[in-house]
């Protein structure tokens, strides 16, 4: 039996925080939907959701899409917020730059690239394992309706979760994730599959969170699947 795949549901206040913790999220991963695929919340309001989930489910903030932004400075002003483990976009960042920006927050940093850009998946975990990053995560940049797997084959994900797990990362799947996602995405083993607005009110990451959609999602991950699954 292969290790369980876990749901990480993105959050914009306490309110879908409670929401998401109530319908069995494992991750409540604090985000604006407003600002792009990485806008980063005020590190207040990502306090008050640390707050509200008070050590119920594991917490993760979004600390900037590494646009205009000194990558260290931006993960250090997200920690004092409280998360578990910080996000951000790693991009083209030079190997100082990353060692510096896990040194801000020792043991809690999640590097995020997007699937929309050419990076080495096979390459880069061992990058960030290197500098001192805990895990790797895919996104996409682009929310409109075109999901992760319309833009990277599953050999490349499988491949980039593979050197993830072999650098001793955890690795991390997303981008407009749709449930119907979930059994293909599953079967390459990933520790997170990421959603937002698959479980939103009409598909649309800007609107509400709906609990019963989250509740299907942990439901979908949570059947019993082959490790060799296509």
């Amino acid at each position: 039996m292969s290790p369980p795949v876990r749901l990480l549901v993105s959050v914009r206040d306490a309110a879908e925080a409670r929401v998401a913790l109530r319908a069995g999220a494992d991750l409540i991963d604090a985000k604006d939907p407003e600002r792009g695929a990485l806008g980063a919340l005020p590190a207040a309001k990502v306090q008050e959701i640390v707050a509200a989930i008070d050590g119920r489910a594991i917490t993760s903030a979004v600390a900037g899409d590494g646009t205009g932004t000194n990558l260290a400075s931006a993960v250090a002003a997200m920690a004092v917020a409280g998360p578990r483990w910080i996000k951000i976009a790693v991009g083209s960042a030079s190997d100082a730059a990353l060692t510096e920006a896990a040194a801000a927050a020792p043991g809690r940093l999640i590097g995020v690239v997007f699937a929309e850009d050419s990076f080495d998946g096979a390459d880069l975990p061992a990058r960030l394992a290197a500098a001192g990053f805990s895990g790797a995560m895919i996104d996409t940049r682009g929310k409109s309706g075109t999901g992760l797997r319309d833009i990277l084959p599953a050999a490349k994900l499988s491949a980039f979760v593979a050197a993830c797990r072999g650098s001793g990362l955890m690795s991390g799947l997303a981008g407009s994730l749709r449930l119907a996602d979930i059994p293909a995405l599953a079967a390459l083993g990933p520790d997170y599959l990421g959603f937002r607005g698959g479980l939103c009110r009409g598909g649309d990451r800007r609107q509400d969170l709906e609990e019963a959609r989250i509740a299907e999602a942990v439901a979908a991950l949570r059947m019993p699947r082959r490790a060799d699954a296509a």
